[in-house]
């Protein structure tokens, strides 16, 4: 394969069904061509997917990490829900360290777990639904139920593996 991987956590069903709702009524139709995703790497190689598999795998030998859907945020064309998960942030730390030398300069940067619902839309429509999300937002927990690894083909995800916590499922 010379498609790169993608790198996402999986949310479990009610969480993925109300947060792919919300992409879908906010995201223009035409844009949105994947499911709503936590994005943990954007852009590895391909060379690293049986080591990838491997080391995620290992990973999810544990429990799920405990996570909250924190905030709206602001992406000034866009609108995105904060993710907090202290467990999650350490596992991509490890990963991060163990392909430190393959990272895209996006992926070498940190991270800033979030999920976008809104991209690409003019920066006032942007702002008028953060403004609404805003307006009686409550931090809530959101399940986050495994790792999957995706090529990227030309804007689309393809699954290359997934694998699931432990005691989920």
């Amino acid at each position: 394969m010379t498609a790169p991987l993608i790198l996402s956590a999986l949310f479990g069903p009610a969480d993925f069904g109300y947060l792919d709702g919300l992409r879908r009524a906010h995201f223009p139709p035409e844009r949105n061509v994947i499911s709503a995703h936590l994005t943990m790497f954007h852009h590895l190689p391909p060379s690293v997917a049986d080591e990838l598999e491997r080391r995620v795998a290992e990973l999810c030998r544990a429990p799920a990490p405990k996570a909250v859907l924190s905030e709206p945020i602001n992406l000034g064309r866009g609108v995105a829900l904060r993710v907090r998960s202290p467990e999650l942030a350490e596992m991509r730390a490890e990963l991060a360290e163990v392909f430190a030398t393959m990272l895209t300069p996006q992926d070498g940067q940190g991270w800033r777990a979030h999920v976008t619902i809104q991209n690409k839309v003019r920066p006032e429509e942007a702002r008028a639904l953060l403004a609404a999300l805003q307006a009686d937002w409550r931090e809530r927990p959101v399940s986050i139920v495994g790792l999957a690894g995706w090529w990227y083909r030309d804007g689309l995800w393809e699954l290359a593996f997934k694998r699931s916590f432990r005691g989920v499922g």
